[in-house]
């Protein structure tokens, strides 16, 4: 799905968002931003603003709290992805998922109920990232086979 497509078919008012990044995903970041904004997406930002050395979990974890507390989705942006959906996954109410392509963002949500998606800043290229973010937000999870899956996932 192309972000056209994507404007014309969902409305997202009132929807709202954890974000968070590290010094890696600044270009990413300026640019999700507006374009969330522009969507009346409302953001809790959890994320760094400057190009200075971070450490992810920082970052991470407050997300994490936030979209467990709220009970809404987050994106969190890194170099590689790995660092902040380790960090995500260690929540008990946390499914997060990296994502590269759209196709990739919306099986998450489809059928694993992703509710984090964790985006490779150095290797996706900001249109594309758009497109999994819009793919990941518009998508619903399927349920059925799925849930007694997605069940099974949180250690007791």
């Amino acid at each position: 799905m192309c972000i056209g497509e994507w404007k014309t078919r969902v409305q997202l008012a009132d929807m709202r968002i954890h974000l968070a990044n590290d010094h890696a995903a600044g270009d990413l970041r300026a640019a999700l931003l507006p374009w969330l904004r522009e969507r009346n997406i409302d953001i809790i930002d959890h994320g760094t603003t400057d190009g200075s050395s971070v450490d992810y979990p920082d970052h991470a974890h407050p997300l994490a709290e936030g979209v467990s507390k709220d009970g809404v989705k987050g994106i969190l942006i890194c170099g590689s992805a790995n660092g902040v959906a380790m960090t995500a996954n260690k929540h008990p109410d946390i499914r997060a998922a990296i994502a590269w392509r759209p196709d990739i963002a919306r099986l998450a949500r489809e059928h694993n109920d992703a509710n984090v998606l964790c985006l490779p800043a150095r290797f996706l290229a900001i249109p594309d990232a758009l497109d999994c973010v819009a793919s990941f937000l518009d998508t619903a999870f399927e349920g059925g086979r799925h849930a007694r899956r997605v069940e099974k996932i949180a250690c007791s």
